[in-house]
């Protein structure tokens, strides 16, 4: 065989892969709307684009998914410029407008706010998020938009549940769909199911004009951070961990924790009717499943 044919072939496996993750993720994505009820028949989606990778997936397969959908709905693509130094302004507005994009620019200094008020050296995420959620609802007010869309994806949720567990004390996670605290907003994370390394991959294919957060991108020492990387450990020794510890949050058993408020240990009686949940809590070995498999479990 010649370079030739060897370099061609070559190329029609990775247009192959390459298209085969498009279709994984506008198929996941388009589950996660189905699932959560995400986007109806009229709505208006403001989809927050941050230059990174995530949001720029988000939007991408949106649109693509938009084309296909038997209902109708706009996007508008939202940015905070939110005056970081060094912030390339012009990227966003080029790219969308050569997208063919309706999109609104918000420039606000949060960045100056974060620096004034948080100490040199500890964590920003907190309060930039702050800011950044209360200017996006009043954007989202002011252009009609009834969904507000993030690009969260699986790992971002997995990691907010490791890190509501491991430093907060609480079994949370980040929702599919949520309400805002004042009742007025709704929030949908569409790339709920989809992988990091999948949205990474599709970055790369894309060439998306990424650009980098030189606010929080250069904390090191995130417990955000800390997490991912033991995700990663668990991932490359269990193949499947991780898989299956998502799968769990979609798989509560309340009266196997112990939460009273929500299930009421202090009324339950032995009425010598079966319970279909059994009293098996998996104090020792976990059942095997055939599509997880044995997954081993070991200290951390």
């Amino acid at each position: 065989m010649s370079d030739a044919a060897v370099i061609e072939r070559s190329d029609d496996k990775v247009a192959h892969e390459n298209q085969k993750l498009h279709k994984r993720l506008c198929r996941q994505v388009g589950q996660a709307i189905g699932d959560f009820n995400m986007i109806e028949d009229g709505d208006k989606v403001m989809v927050c684009l941050s230059g990174g990778k995530d949001s720029y997936a988000l939007l991408d397969i949106l649109l693509t998914l938009r084309e296909r959908a038997p209902i109708h709905f706009e996007i508008i693509a939202v940015n905070l410029d939110q005056k970081q130094p060094n912030f390339p302004a012009d990227i966003l507005p080029a790219y969308l407008t050569k997208l063919g994009v309706p999109f609104h620019i918000e420039n606000q200094d949060t960045y100056s706010i974060v620096k004034r008020l948080i100490p040199e050296g500890k964590t920003t995420c907190s309060l930039c998020s702050r800011l950044r959620r209360g200017i996006l609802y009043r954007v989202a007010d002011e252009l009609g938009c009834n969904k507000i869309a993030l690009g969260h994806h699986r790992d971002d949720i997995l990691e907010t549940f490791f890190l509501n567990m491991f430093f907060g004390g609480k079994l949370k996670a980040m929702p599919a769909k949520l309400v805002s605290d004042d009742g007025k907003h709704m929030v949908i994370r569409p790339m709920a199911y989809v992988k990091e390394a999948d949205s990474e991959r599709y970055a790369e294919v894309k060439q998306f004009p990424i650009i980098p957060c030189d606010l929080c991108g250069s904390q090191e020492n995130l417990q955000r951070k800390q997490i991912k990387n033991l995700m990663r450990e668990w991932e490359k020794k269990y193949p499947g961990r991780v898989e299956s510890i998502f799968s769990s949050l979609s798989t509560v058993v309340p009266s196997h924790l112990m939460d009273q408020e929500l299930f009421g240990f202090k009324e339950i009686k032995a009425d010598g009717v079966a319970s279909p949940l059994g009293d098996i809590a998996f104090d020792e070995e976990p059942c095997s499943t055939p599509t997880m498999g044995t997954i081993p479990l070991q200290p951390m």
